[in-house]
């Protein structure tokens, strides 16, 4: 009997897991299409290619009784996953625009440290979602290296008020705990997903993208991954893969005569970016790394209005048995005239993480009527081509 409810128990991890890829992968990606880009992707093209790393969603999709409609959800990412709580990871910070919010990067940046995952929602569930982190951490049973249950959690927003009853509060304790306890390796799902569910980027549906690279380091192999969560810019200035497509879908007629989704005319709202790497860098380093993503982010077109909220985050997960013991422990690094393969890395994944992002998303209709258009993947090809830039489907 036990090993038959063992057997069930392996069949239904198998078919979650199975489900989860398809879901990651049900439809194309920017490669998929033809959009070329710089750089040599990892297997999964996924900031979950750096080993350990682990991301876990939740989306809140619901039309309520009142007409309320709930368009959002968390999304969580684990540097070290879920088997390594207590060990934590160098790391550091970039607020490119200010005009958001990322909790415990005070400590951050003095200590150099990120204790636990990082978590994205939408601005009002930032609290609720730092507190719900705490409380996950404290139910895992285990102190942190210095045995005290203390915590304070990085948890990053962007508006997403357009097409979300924002102001419900729908976002709930155990909705965070649930991206916690889902987080996996793997696949990472795509676009109207997690804290992206109801966000918008350059006037198009957007949401939760991804990317990777696999770079060289003076003969020893690292990789660079990155996650977004894009809420931002205005059409006009949108370029993918250099050709400022923004300009020409501005003055087409199916997108003329769809509802203006926000201030058109601004590089409004936010963006979120999550850097992980597996080579070996400082705190110092890695804040020069965050950096980098601001260049991924301004291929896109973006000039970092003042009204956007742009806050990135980067982490190693090198150096694990540093971090975990001794008063003198010995930490290795890459010397800084050998970081320019990890700034490289970083834009190129930045820049195709956000287009992914862009080309997963599915037009949505929310609150107040509110509704984004997905961008067409037929016109953004044309377009491409009229500048000698589509490319052959991978």
């Amino acid at each position: 009997m036990a090993m038959g409810i063992r057997a069930l128990r392996s069949i239904l991890a198998l078919l979650s897991a199975i489900a989860v890829s398809y879901a990651a992968h049900a439809g194309p990606r920017a490669r998929d299409l033809g959009i070329p880009f710089d750089g040599s992707p990892g297997p999964l093209n996924a900031i979950t290619d750096v080993a350990g790393v682990e991301v876990g969603q939740v989306t809140l999709i619901e039309d309520l009784a009142d007409g309320r409609k709930v368009r959002t959800g968390v999304t969580a990412i684990l540097p070290r996953g879920k088997g390594d709580l207590v060990t934590p990871a160098f790391a550091g910070w970039f607020p490119l625009n200010g005009n958001g919010e990322m909790t415990g990067t005070a400590w951050l940046e003095q200590s150099g440290l990120l204790d636990g995952p990082v978590m994205i929602t939408n601005t009002h569930s930032v609290g609720v979602v730092r507190d719900a982190t705490i409380a996950w951490r404290v139910r895992q049973g285990n102190p942190d290296r210095y045995g005290y249950y203390w915590s304070l959690p990085v948890v990053a927003e962007t508006w997403d008020g357009h097409l979300n009853d924002i102001n419900g509060f729908h976002v709930k304790p155990e909705h965070a705990a649930r991206a916690l306890d889902s987080a996996a390796g793997g696949p990472v799902e795509e676009g109207n997903v997690g804290g992206g569910t109801g966000m918008i980027c350059h006037e198009f549906k957007c949401g939760i993208g991804t990317a990777s690279r696999r770079i060289t380091i003076d003969g020893r192999a690292a990789t660079v991954g990155v996650l977004v969560q894009a809420n931002y810019g205005s059409r006009e200035t949108l370029r993918i893969a250099g050709a400022p497509v923004g300009q020409h879908l501005n003055t087409d007629r199916a997108y003329q005569d769809q509802q203006p989704a926000r201030n058109a005319d601004r590089d409004t709202g936010s963006i979120i970016i999550v850097v992980a790497t597996d080579a070996p860098l400082l705190p110092h380093q890695l804040e020069r790394v965050a950096k980098r993503a601001a260049m991924g982010l301004a291929r896109m077109g973006s000039y970092a209005g003042d009204g956007s909220g742009d806050i990135f985050v980067a982490f190693s997960t090198a150096n694990r048995g540093a971090l975990s013991r001794g008063s003198f422990p010995a930490a290795t690094f890459i010397e800084n005239g050998l970081l320019d393969p990890v700034f490289e890395a970083t834009v190129q994944a930045t820049e195709e993480a956000i287009v992914n992002a862009m080309i997963a998303a599915r037009d949505m209709t929310g609150a107040g009527g509110h509704y984004a258009k997905a961008i067409s993947h037929a016109e953004l090809m044309k377009l491409l081509e009229r500048y000698g830039r589509g490319g052959t489907p991978k």
